[in-house]
This record gives C-alpha cells, sequence and structure tokens, in this order.
C-alpha cells in the first residue's frame, strides 16, 4: 500500500433535509422516534475491547418530560479511567502506525453511515436526549457531524502534503506525527457534533482518546460511538468513560501520558482543568496540548442605519433556537433609540408568537432546557429582572418545570449596560437589551467591547461600508467569530471555523487546519545523498 499518494474525496457540506410534511426523511424519524418510545438504552463504559455494565447507575431523563428514563448510564471508577488510559496508550503506537488513509477511511465511512441509514437515530436521540427541535438536530447531529468528519480528512491531507524545501543532495522531509500518550477530550451538552468532534480529530491524527462526553448527550454519543466501532475503529482508539466528572477528570489529569485536552464547555471548568495540568506539569512525559472553546456573552450592536426587520429576525433565531443554548447564541443586543420603538413591537410580537413544547411535535420552534440545574439558574436571572428598578421584561418570563424545563423566550429590556443579564453568561432563553442614544455610538460600542471578558461571537448591522468597517474594526478583538448583517449562530465546517478568544477558550477553530495542527507533532527529517569529507 506504499506504491501510491492518496487523496480522499473531496469535501462538500452536507446538504440539510428540511423535514417537510409527507418527505421521507420526516417519515423515517418520526418512525425511528416510534421505536424508541419505550425503549431504554443501556449505556456501558468502553474500555479497549471492553463494554463493562456491572456498575453503579444513574438515569438519563428527557428535557421536556424529566419523569421519562430515556437511558442508563455508568459510574466509572479510578480504576476504570485508569485501564481505559492503559489500553488507550497500549494501542496508541499501533494506530499511529497505520498509513494515514486507513485511520481516514475510518472516519469516512463514519460520515457515509450517519449520513444515510443512521441518519435517523442520530437525529431522534439528539431530538429526545437534548430537546433540540428535528431542524435543530439535523444541522447538529447530521450535518455539522458529517462535516467534522469529512472535512477533518481533506484537512488532514494537507497538513501531511506540506513538506519542506530541500537543496542540492539533500532530501528533507517533515512528518505529522500523532502525541505520544493520550488526548483527555471532554463534550459539551449542546452540540451533538461538537462532543463527537473532540473525540475524532486527534484520534484522526494517530492519538487515542478518552472521552467524556456529557451524561446528558449521552443518548446521541454513543449511537456516534457504535456507529464509529461499525466503520471499523479498533477497540481502545476512543474510549468512552461516564460518571462524575470530578474522578474521571483528576484520574487523567494525574496520568503522566496526558498528552492534550480537547475541551469545550464553562469557563470555570477549564479553568480548572488548565490549573490542574500546571500544578502536574512536572509529572507529564510531554507538554500536554491544552484546547478550549468555553463561555460567551454574545452581542447583537445595531447601528442607527441598521435596517430592523433584518435585526429583529436576527435577534429571534440567534437568541431563541435551541432556547438560547448554543455557545454562539445572542444574549445582549445594543439598539439605537431612533429605532428602538419599531423594532421594539416587532420583537415582542415574534418573540411571544414562538410555539414551544415537544420537540417531537415537528411545528414547536423551542422545547426545554437541558435539566433542573439549568432552569432555575436562568429562572433566577427572569425573577430578578422582574423586581429590578433598572430591568424590565418585555416578552415572555413564563417557566415551568411541572413537567419538563420549558421556559419561555424572555426579553429584558434594561437602562444598565452592565445589569447582570446583559454581562453574565445565561445559556438560555433570554436577550436583553440596551437602548443607546444614537449620539453616543462611539461610547456604546466600547461597552460592548469592554462590558465582558468573553469574546465569542458578535453581530452588527449597518447599511454604509463605512459604517461597517468602523464596527468591524472597532470590534476586532470582542468576538471569534464576527458576522456582518447576519444572526451571531450557524457557523458551517469549512466555511466559518469556530473558536473564540479572550475568555471564550484558545480559539484553535473547530473545522479547519488549524484545529487539528495541534494534534500532531512535527518531525523533521534531512537525508544527505553526498558523501561528507571536508571538515572544514
Amino acid at each position: 500500500m506504499g506504491n501510491a499518494l492518496f487523496s480522499p474525496p473531496p469535501p462538500v457540506n452536507e446538504p440539510v433535509y428540511m423535514y417537510s410534511p409527507g418527505s421521507p426523511e420526516k417519515q423515517a424519524v418520526k418512525a425511528t422516534l416510534k421505536e424508541l418510545q419505550d425503549q431504554q438504552a443501556d449505556i456501558p463504559l468502553v474500555i479497549g475491547s471492553q463494554k463493562i455494565i456491572d456498575r453503579p447507575t444513574e438515569d438519563l431523563t428527557s428535557p421536556q418530560n424529566h419523569s421519562r428514563v430515556l437511558a442508563k448510564f455508568r459510574q466509572a471508577t479510578a480504576d476504570d479511567i485508569n485501564q481505559a488510559i492503559s489500553a488507550a496508550t497500549k494501542v496508541g503506537p499501533e494506530w499511529a502506525a497505520l498509513p494515514w488513509n486507513e485511520r481516514a477511511a475510518v472516519f469516512l465511512k463514519t460520515a457515509d453511515l450517519i449520513a444515510t441509514k443512521y441518519r435517523p437515530i442520530m437525529n431522534a436521540t439528539t431530538l429526545l436526549g437534548q430537546g433540540k427541535t428535528i431542524f435543530q438536530a439535523e444541522i447538529d447531529a447530521a450535518c455539522e457531524l458529517i462535516d467534522f468528519l469529512r472535512y477533518n480528512v481533506a484537512y488532514a491531507h494537507q497538513i501531511y502534503s506540506q513538506q519542506p524545501y530541500s537543496s542540492h543532495g539533500v532530501w528533507n522531509r517533515s512528518e505529522a506525527r500523532g502525541l505520544e500518550g493520550f488526548v483527555f477530550a471532554v463534550g459539551p451538552f449542546n452540540f451533538t457534533a461538537i462532543s463527537g468532534n473532540l473525540a475524532a480529530s486527534p484520534a484522526l491524527m494517530g492519538t487515542p482518546v478518552i472521552w467524556k462526553p456529557a451524561s446528558t448527550a449521552l443518548l446521541s454519543s454513543y449511537m456516534f460511538y457504535q456507529i464509529m466501532e461499525e466503520a471499523g475503529l479498533p477497540p481502545g482508539v476512543i474510549n468512552l468513560v461516564t460518571g462524575d466528572p470530578k474522578v474521571i477528570g483528576a484520574t487523567c489529569l494525574a496520568s503522566e501520558h496526558l498528552s492534550g485536552i480537547h475541551f469545550t464547555g464553562s469557563t470555570g471548568t477549564f479553568n480548572y482543568l488548565w490549573q490542574e495540568v500546571g500544578k502536574n506539569i512536572g509529572r507529564y512525559n510531554c507538554y500536554p496540548r491544552v484546547v478550549g472553546e468555553t463561555g460567551g456573552k454574545d452581542f447583537i450592536f445595531a447601528h442607527p442605519s441598521a435596517d430592523p426587520e433584518q435585526l429583529v429576525t436576527a435577534m429571534v433565531r440567534g437568541s431563541f433556537e435551541f432556547q438560547g443554548q448554543k455557545c454562539s447564541a445572542a444574549s445582549r443586543a445594543y439598539i439605537p433609540a431612533s429605532l428602538w420603538n419599531e423594532v421594539k413591537k416587532d420583537l415582542v410580537d415574534r418573540t411571544n408568537s414562538l410555539p414551544m413544547g415537544d420537540p417531537e411535535d415537528f411545528t414547536n420552534f423551542m422545547g426545554a432546557v437541558i435539566d433542573e440545574r439549568a432552569f432555575a439558574k436562568i429562572k433566577g436571572y427572569i425573577d430578578h429582572a422582574k423586581s429590578a428598578k433598572n430591568a424590565n421584561v418585555i416578552a415572555g418570563g413564563e417557566c415551568d418545570d411541572s413537567k419538563g424545563y420549558f421556559i419561555r423566550p424572555t426579553v429584558i429590556e434594561t437602562t444598565d449596560p452592565h445589569y447582570q443579564s446583559m454581562v453574565e453568561e445565561i445559556f438560555g432563553p433570554v436577550l436583553t437589551i440596551f437602548v443607546y442614544q444614537d449620539a453616543d455610538l462611539e461610547k456604546t460600542v466600547e461597552l460592548c467591547d469592554t462590558s465582558t471578558p468573553y469574546a465569542l461571537t458578535g453581530a452588527v448591522f449597518a447599511r454604509g461600508r463605512d459604517e461597517i468597517h468602523t464596527l468591524t474594526h472597532a470590534l476586532s478583538g470582542a468576538a471569534g467569530n464576527f458576522y456582518i448583517n447576519d444572526k451571531p449562530t450557524g457557523a458551517v465546517v469549512g466555511q466559518q471555523p469556530f473558536g473564540g478568544g479572550r475568555k471564550s477558550g484558545t480559539n484553535d477553530k473547530a473545522g479547519s487546519i488549524y484545529n487539528l495542527l495541534r494534534w500532531v507533532s512535527h518531525r523533521t527529517l534531512k537525508e544527505n545523498f553526498l558523501p561528507i569529507v571536508d571538515h572544514n
């Protein structure tokens, strides 16, 4: 197999199915949901070639019906995690020694399986377990996950193809080797694709992984793992562990074999992981690569020239799709006084008209927030605004956890640009508006830039090129993904590589060649073809 230079299929973004009435894709997902109605998944620990079930279990419940148990999952012990590390480090050299195209074939096949026979169940498990509408599940658990897998292979080919210049009598070469040891991948609840990519991208490049998905995302995560197995993923390359994050994290971070952390989650957790790496730096066999995407307080900034209808659409979709539980979701907006009256009426009317309920009803725009803890946190911000002197709830605000964790999309208007829901991350369907005087444009732009420690996504709305340039330049550090006359959500793999700076993460851009470069260690080889006979 060494007699060819293989090129992977050129990646193309997976088309999004619309699930229109009577369509085959809608019928397939509905049938899958019906099949899952009375089923309860049994999720093991997957360590090397073992699927371990003789451990204490916890229930995974539905966010839209917390009396419905979707699955049972295991509580890993520290010994389990050490076994996973041993399995990963044992298989690592063999996996890394495979020709890159053999590794790539596993993930290309996984993508094709998801795009075809497993598309309905990937969407159904994401809908049930994470409370996504069918459209939100489609763009995540199908399209984005497929795109990650296919584009990563293309980017890996680019990395391997980059070779140094060779002078006369010399052949210089470069190898992009996988990291020695294992990568600890920690996934979020909100995107099946992101969690899957956290594990798959280091594995593609030759490094085995200990993967801890969020417990609330395990239904779809375990389905993805099983698809990778069917596609030929060898045992031990990705080890799936569940349970107490403190036990799992502490054990992984204490291992001398830790070579990297691939993380998406809260800023506080990422800070802890980084601090622990620093404390343990003397025991590691290498300096671990620490890659993370964390919190955000994503903004929409409207110039007085902004188109009101486009602006309102961006606020509604950017703030309330998937209950505002996207890392990129808009949660603060700066609106000029000259536009506010027109914008306010349309925004309130549209927000109050959004249908909300069980996502198994495909007509709903929103579902429930992920769990009881999220419900309580979000409700606390809404309750505070209802009683605050400098804030007012102008749309939504109703919260009901009697059956599921439902919070109506909520708009808060505040007179204080530093009001708590204007500057603190909430991660729910809450948008806070600060209305500024048109004459205070520059001062308000500065407020937008400096009011929070985050810099993940942001959007500006303006008509003129000069105005667009001014805002884009002034807010150049405020968002790693910056949108002009568009909502600040919906980054597409291969088109808008995703990540932010400041306290929003390391900005290593998931869905790009830049992220994959973090999971390789280059070796430079120089071979001399001419005899060395002169010592001078």
